[in-house]
């Protein structure tokens, strides 16, 4: 809350929120005892002469008698003064200037409190990596494999580049499964591929038994 100016009657504040969010304009007024209690009202726009210009809520002091949307409400204790007004999922619509008149008895005795409403857009803000984790346990004593755990992360985005569908973990033992057999497979084919040398030796050992036998041939002949 920002105070801009009070005088006699009239204060003015300013209400920064986000949509989204509940918002609360506060309003007061003193009551000593029981007799002290005042109906009021909110409206939108600066406070008039009298009443309240588009009201949007009365209260005889004791309870809400006009209700213009569910979206506006008096949450404080009316018995003690106050009538501040919450303003339920605000949107960008609800800025601007609101007016809390509190009826004084008497002339031009009436508390006013024009209030200035900013309802700005929520900050988009870039989510930190996720991981998700599932694991299966082989229970104590069976005969089933042992215990593995497969995790999958994808790197942090803002929320306006985050995909409508992200890939979840696995949905079962068998996607589980199918992930670890890929790995045993990838595991147990590396090392065909890391000695290419033997095959070399054994074509070599081959074309040299050839030319031998077909020295001997020769020889022979």
């Amino acid at each position: 809350l920002v105070f801009l100016s009070t005088g006699p009657t009239v204060s003015e504040l300013v209400v920064i929120g986000e949509v989204g969010q509940d918002v609360t304009v506060p309003c007061h007024y003193s009551v000593r005892d029981g007799s002290g209690i005042t109906s009021m009202c909110w409206g939108r726009g600066r406070c008039p002469k009298s009443k309240c210009s588009r009201p949007i809520i009365w209260t005889d002091g004791w309870r809400v008698t006009e209700q213009h949307s569910s979206r506006y409400q008096l949450k404080g204790d009316l018995h003690s003064g106050d009538v501040s007004l919450t303003i339920v999922d605000a949107r960008e619509a609800d800025s601007g200037i609101y007016c809390c008149r509190v009826e004084i008895p008497g002339w031009f005795n009436d508390q006013m409190f024009n209030q200035k409403v900013v309802i700005m857009k929520a900050r988009i803000s870039t989510a930190s990596p996720h991981t998700y984790t599932s694991e299966q346990t082989s229970a104590p004593g069976s005969t089933s494999e042992p215990s593995f755990t497969v995790t999958r992360t994808w790197p942090s985005v803002s929320a306006s580049e985050a995909p409508h569908t992200a890939s979840a973990p696995c949905s079962g033992t068998s996607d589980c499964l199918d992930v670890t057999a890929n790995l045993q497979n990838t595991s147990v084919s590396l090392p065909s591929q890391q000695h290419p040398e033997h095959g070399l030796y054994v074509g070599i050992g081959s074309c040299a038994g050839l030319l031998l036998i077909l020295i001997l041939a020769l020889f022979l002949t």
